[in-house]
């Protein structure tokens, strides 16, 4: 069985990787991405490293080959970029006659209001239509996707939020890394969708918890749309940014991730980690650097 993971130098990627390796001989693992120079460590611990760019389908052709199960992991960029580079990646698999797809979704994506939401309904859609077999990873949101916050909190700032009542799944990308190689290496998930969800809280939850972990009443600051997009111009925020940013608050409030689930629990076969232990260790990682 060879598996390959597109992206595998991203942060989510290089997490997916370092989990598989620690269940499977490296000479079982590919992996595909733009800049081999970034992998060279990967390759120097007898990973198959290939070249690939999503934007060039003659690349993909040759990374793909003899493939057995794939991981696409969603590109980022604005919407119509991602369609194309999703349906490249797709198509190529399909001509290299993988047996399996994994794709990294989002939490509830056919049905989804969000406004990332468009590449993952596309996707979906196409590897469905291709006919191999599929498991797709809806993943909720990367607690990680919080670190300003969070270093601002740690800094005295209050915890700034449009999203009012709005309920997320956060966990860690070491979660969804473990769940995604758990798909990969594992019999009996073809043709699956799993919602990978953390417990749901709240902006004022998530903050209540920051608060027990660092031992400080985090104040949490309601505003409006407008406002929030004030305010993180105000803290450097580009101008292209403020509108994705503001609409991931829109998006959140109107509910679009607040998607109950327990689906981590079955992949994993253990709990997601704690939304406490979690906090602990990227307060941590912010330390370190």
């Amino acid at each position: 069985m060879k598996i390959l993971v597109t992206g595998a130098t991203g942060k989510l990627g290089s997490k997916i990787v370092e989990s598989l390796l620690k269940t499977i001989p490296a000479n079982q693992l590919s992996v595909s991405v733009r800049h081999v120079e970034k992998a060279e460590r990967l390759r120097s611990q007898g990973v198959d490293v290939r070249q690939a760019d999503f934007d060039k389908p003659e690349t993909l052709d040759a990374a793909f080959s003899g493939i057995d199960r794939l991981l696409i992991i969603s590109a980022d960029g604005d919407n119509e970029t991602r369609i194309q580079q999703h349906a490249n990646a797709v198509a190529a698999a399909e001509r290299a006659g993988v047996s399996f797809i994994a794709y990294t979704s989002l939490a509830n994506a056919t049905e989804s209001k969000n406004l990332m939401a468009p590449p993952h309904i596309a996707t979906e859609a196409a590897i469905k239509k291709t006919g191999i077999p599929y498991s797709f990873l809806r993943n909720n949101w990367y607690l990680e996707n919080e670190i300003g916050s969070i270093q601002g909190a740690l800094a005295g700032a209050p915890w700034v939020t449009s999203a009012g009542n709005g309920k997320v799944g956060w966990a860690l990308q070491q979660d969804y890394a473990d769940a995604a190689a758990s798909v990969l290496i594992d019999e009996g998930h073809e043709n699956t969708i799993y919602e990978l969800s953390g417990p749901l809280l709240t902006q004022e939850q998530l903050a209540s918890a920051l608060s027990r972990v660092v031992g400080k009443d985090i104040p949490v600051q309601h505003v409006n749309d407008d406002q929030y997009a004030e305010i993180m111009k105000g803290l450097g925020i580009p101008d292209f940014v403020i509108p994705i940013v503001v609409g991931i608050q829109e998006s959140i409030r109107n509910g679009s991730l607040a998607v109950e689930s327990n689906d981590f629990e079955k992949v994993l076969g253990r709990p997601v980690t704690p939304i406490d232990k979690a906090l602990e260790q990227i307060i941590e990682t912010i330390r370190e650097t």
